[in-house]
């Protein structure tokens, strides 16, 4: 049953991301798209340390790691 919950929560989340992808790519939409996202996030540095993407890479890590270790 839980193992139910989580993949039903993965599987919301997904759908919400895609309907936010939907919204943004409207004509006169102020959201983001999520690549607009990934670029601001990206451009982001303390100093000369890029901690955008050390933080995407750490999350990409994070993600492979809790689906594909097993």
């Amino acid at each position: 049953m839980t193992r139910a919950i989580a993949i039903g929560g993965f599987v919301l989340a997904g759908l919400l991301v895609v309907a936010l992808e939907l919204a943004a790519r409207r004509d006169g939409s102020r959201v983001p798209t999520f690549g607009d996202l990934c670029a601001y996030v990206m451009r982001y540095q303390v100093g000369r340390v890029p901690v955008g993407r050390i933080g995407i890479l750490g999350f990409w890590w994070w993600l492979g790691w809790h689906f594909f270790a097993r």
